[in-house]
């Protein structure tokens, strides 16, 4: 007989282990309740003879419990269900208490790193972070199956956002933003009609980002495209006003003049709402609205001029930053910029190339946009383009009842991630037993992902008006459940997966950029995909394969392992995992090379995919990033770039920290010398040729210099 034991895994069954258990059990009762040798052998031998294929443990408790009772042992019987109820208040004993201390008193480090987006000594993030931990807690000990929780605390899987999983609502969305606009709203049961120019159809953008995200934990994305036609209105509506007042006194052409520099005031009036408003306004979770802003030119778009006008906006005052309490100009961490190459902007020499060319220029200096390759885009999803969540996860194709392809409204139910080096470790280097476990591992995750499934059944339009009547996602009644937005793949369900890298290094000893190691990860891959596949089939969810950044997790599950196994050559030893299918920063790889080695494992991982590389300061060298970015329109999918100005935080300080005669570095503006409070970007010549990618990892001063 296979027992099923309480964490999910499965042993064989030992008879000896009822035998040893009842024999202690008759120490705690007197001479005469004691059971005899052979009446603990009789009750083994009756559990032995069930011969069942699977048994729960439980199971196996409540038949000892029986027979006690059945020969007259009543007091041995009561001490054997006292000794189980006391390990069942010992498993699901509180655990609230010493988290939530640690938070008011600002020492526990890890809900605080968590989220590098809350401010964690803040009153209202602290109310936000003590909910989650009593949400974590029940979670653990009573929302999820016991085995779940514990694969969870051990580092199995990682079952994300269980500071939410209390309440019903989802992870993150692709706000229907254009019928919120064009239809009217509602939002704290106010009346929000549809706009009549482009500055208050901006700062009712705003608002609706932040009443969305106030009622879901992930991030919410706006396809900004439908502000052009609201431009367009302000247009019209200044030029009337003009012509009517001063027709007789202007010409047509100093009549348009005028409505283009009163239209230029408006248009950086409302970007600017947008811009100040999402990083001024706090949510109800205690952060700005983790909101994604999608830059994408359609070319049958209707409106393109005016939102071309529009997102060369946004990216000048994205260039220019904002302003921090000390009046020096930063980089916004919101909102997140996502910006479309396609033939029409790919430096190519099309029309809008000058807006890419200013997209660059912005990305060199404040990290956004991250670029998207309409062209790759649509080889991989039935020629549609359309925005990642904000949380960087992609939504399945998906055709409403009239064969129409929708991504704006759709949401995901939530994420589970899977720890691949775990499995590798375990297998020790031998593959049959690696994917063994992957196949136990992955059955893990589904029933962990059942779980977020099954806790937004039943759920009604009334827990969050804008989302579920209001239009963000649906318009549906009060009283209406959200049932029908949860099958047949209208909603995603996601599947992550952490340490591609390690995996391959600990199974087959290469990297997986080697051919041998490549063929390894590629079929593991293939498999996890294979399996959500499977699963979409049996259940009619849309399980997508979800591989974007979670860095807190890629330490997180470092973090375990080393604890649990020790020091492994680069594995444990470095402190973190490699995120999803990322190639290891210590390889010695170029952006190009990095770029294109990627890009077959984001066809795969459909349901979420990213590539990044590190690059040098490029403000004096627009021209190689240029030509990176011309090479993401023809070869990936989805990428950015991390690089940084230097940032001194004594003064805030934005510019150039330079190297004093000491080979110190030094903060113009304020003296600073402490490394501590400072960021300096790496600066070397701009080359992107060999060792593009690592160039300047040293922390070496004087190696620094030799990169100036």
């Amino acid at each position: 007989m296979n027992v099923i034991k309480r964490d999910g895994s499965v042993v064989q069954y030992d008879r000896s282990k009822i035998v040893i258990a009842l024999s202690k059990a008759n120490d705690a009762v007197e001479e005469h309740e004691k059971a005899t040798h052979q009446q603990i052998d009789d009750i083994a031998d009756y559990i032995s003879n069930k011969q069942k294929t699977r048994i729960l443990v439980e199971d196996i408790q409540d038949m000892v419990e029986f027979k006690l009772m059945e020969i007259g042992k009543f007091a041995l019987a009561k001490a054997y269900i006292i000794y189980r109820y006391n390990r069942a208040m010992v498993r699901k004993a509180n655990t609230t208490d010493d988290s939530i201390l640690s938070l008011i008193k600002n020492s526990n480090k890890d809900v605080m790193e968590e989220n590098s987006n809350k401010d964690a000594v803040m009153a209202a993030t602290q109310r936000d972070l003590i909910a989650g931990e009593v949400s974590k807690d029940l979670t653990r000990r009573l929302l999820l199956p016991e085995y779940i929780s514990k694969a969870h605390d051990e580092g199995t899987i990682h079952f994300h956002d269980a500071d939410y999983f209390l309440q019903p609502i989802f992870n993150c969305c692709l706000i229907n933003i254009g019928d919120m606009l064009d239809n009217g709203t509602v939002m704290n049961a106010k009346l929000i009609e549809s706009p009549k120019s482009f500055q208050v159809a901006c700062n009712v953008t705003t608002q609706i980002i932040a009443s969305v995200a106030s009622s879901q934990y992930g991030g919410q994305s706006v396809d900004i495209s439908h502000l052009g036609k609201y431009l367009r209105k302000s247009r019209d509506k200044f030029y009337k006003h003009i012509s009517e007042e001063f027709g007789n006194e202007f010409t047509e052409d100093q009549i348009n003049k005028i409505v283009d520099d009163r239209l230029g005031d408006e248009l950086r009036s409302g970007v600017q709402t947008i811009q100040y408003q999402i990083n001024t306004l706090m949510t109800t979770n205690g952060q700005s609205p983790f909101v994604t802003i999608f830059l994408n030119l359609k070319k049958d778009d209707e409106y393109i001029k005016e939102n071309a006008m529009i997102i060369e906006e946004i990216l000048r005052q994205r260039y220019q930053g904002i302003k921090n309490e000390k009046g020096v100009y930063v980089t916004p961490a919101f909102p997140k910029l996502v910006y479309v190459l396609d033939e029409h902007n790919c430096l190519g020499g099309g029309e809008y190339d000058y807006i890419t060319k200013l997209a660059v220029k912005c990305s060199a200096k404040r990290l956004y946009p991250d670029y998207i390759s309409a062209k790759k885009m649509r080889e991989n999803y039935e020629g549609n383009v359309f925005s990642p969540m904000g949380c960087r996860s992609f939504l399945s194709p998906w055709k409403d009842e009239n064969g129409e392809y929708k991504f704006e409204g759709r949401f995901n139910q939530g994420v589970v991630s899977l720890n691949l080096p775990q499995i590798g470790i375990i297998a020790r280097g031998d593959e049959e037993k690696f994917w063994a476990l992957l196949e136990e591992r992955l059955q893990l995750c589904f029933e962990a992902l059942m779980c977020r499934h099954h806790a937004l059944h039943n759920v009604i339009s009334d827990t969050s008006p804008v989302h579920w009547q209001y239009g963000a996602i649906a318009r549906l009644k009060k009283g209406e459940t959200i049932e029908k937005y949860l099958h047949d793949g209208y909603s995603t369900i996601s599947l992550g997966y952490i340490g591609l890298y390690e995996a391959t290094k600990l199974i087959k000893g290469v990297s997986h950029t080697d051919p041998v190691g490549t063929e390894f990860a590629l079929k593991v891959m293939k498999t996890l995909r294979e399996h959500c596949e499977k699963w979409k089939k049996e259940t009619g969810l849309g399980f997508g394969l979800y591989g974007t950044p979670a860095e807190s997790l890629c330490y997180r599950f470092a973090r375990i392992d080393k604890e649990r196994f020790g020091t492994i050559e680069d594995v444990t030893d470095k402190g973190y995992y490699t995120n999803s299918y990322h190639v290891d920063v210590r390889e010695d790889i170029d952006a190009f090379q990095k770029f294109t080695f990627e890009s077959q494992f984001q066809v795969i991982s459909s349901g979420g995919a990213i590539s990044y590389v590190e690059i040098p300061n490029m403000r004096h060298n627009l021209e190689a990033l240029e030509e990176l970015v011309k090479f993401i329109y023809d070869n990936i999918q989805y990428a950015e770039f991390n690089t940084k100005s230097d940032y001194c935080h004594e003064c805030g300080f934005d510019g150039e920290i330079t190297i004093n005669e000491n080979l110190e570095w030094e903060c113009p503006n304020c003296g600073n010398k402490d490394q501590r409070k400072m960021n300096v970007t790496r600066r070397t010549c701009g080359y992107l040729g060999e060792n593009f990618w690592n160039v300047g990892k040293t922390k070496e001063i004087k190696a620094r210099v030799l990169h100036l």
